[in-house]
């Protein structure tokens, strides 16, 4: 079943918070994976990229908590930027049973790269809103993620 034309939804659903937050979100998704996509990255990349940049060398789990990637996808996510150069895994001196990832010059470029496309796609998402209530909906937003984030972090990126 596709969507029904926005003339087409009755008034009441097109009023409704949580099925306009979907519908913005499911755009603002597309937008960034699309963007990202075109420079062969995909959002988990991008994530790991910027809390190696933020907060330094991570083991496995904190990036995973870090991001709020599921630690069963970050070993994917991890090989793929090793295999392109983007970081490097070293074991821990204090517990070698572990690694610690750390950002290679290469990873901060392409996060350079990557902070670019999703710049350009926050700037599409927030076209029709002037800049004041770009900073608005941005600072809304966080309120309602802050307040309904679940207790200890777990969810996807």
């Amino acid at each position: 079943m596709s969507p029904a034309p926005e003339d087409a939804t009755p008034e009441r659903l097109r009023a409704i918070p949580s099925r306009l937050l979907a519908g913005a979100a499911a755009a603002a998704d597309r937008l960034v994976a699309e963007r990202l996509a075109a420079a062969g990255a995909r959002k988990w990349h991008f994530a790991v990229l910027v809390a190696l940049a933020e907060t330094g060398p991570a083991s496995q789990a904190e990036l995973s908590r870090r991001t709020g990637i599921y630690r069963s996808d970050m070993v994917a996510v991890l090989n793929e930027l090793a295999d392109a150069g983007f970081l490097v895994r070293d074991p821990d001196p204090v517990d070698r049973r572990r690694n610690v990832i750390t950002l290679t010059p290469a990873g901060r470029t392409r996060l350079h790269r990557l902070d670019a496309l999703v710049s350009a796609a926050q700037q599409d998402l927030l076209a029709p809103l002037a800049p004041a209530e770009q900073a608005e909906l941005t600072r809304l937003l966080a309120l309602l993620n802050d307040r309904h984030r679940p207790p200890h972090g777990d969810g996807n990126a």
